[in-house]
């Protein structure tokens, strides 16, 4: 099983994290852009991802991604 840490970036030197530090992709995507589907962010390139890409394909086409990144998002306050 792949593991996955999401980045919402607040801004240049602060973001939110879920994750382990280890995991096999790395997906970042600025605050801004959380309320917007990740596979659009990801195609205007947004949304950025570190690792394997079929992972990444996956979480997108999951929903995993937009649950991840709203859940994060909207611990900012």
């Amino acid at each position: 099983m792949s593991t996955v840490q999401y980045r919402v970036q607040l801004s240049k030197k602060e973001e939110l994290v879920e994750g382990p530090d280890d995991a096999d992709v790395v997906i970042m995507v600025p605050i801004a852009e959380a309320g917007t589907d990740p596979t659009v962010a990801y195609m205007r390139g947004k949304l950025k991802a570190t690792g394997h890409t079929g992972v990444l394909l996956d979480e997108l086409a999951s929903g995993r991604a937009a649950a991840a990144i709203t859940r994060i998002a909207s611990s900012a306050g």
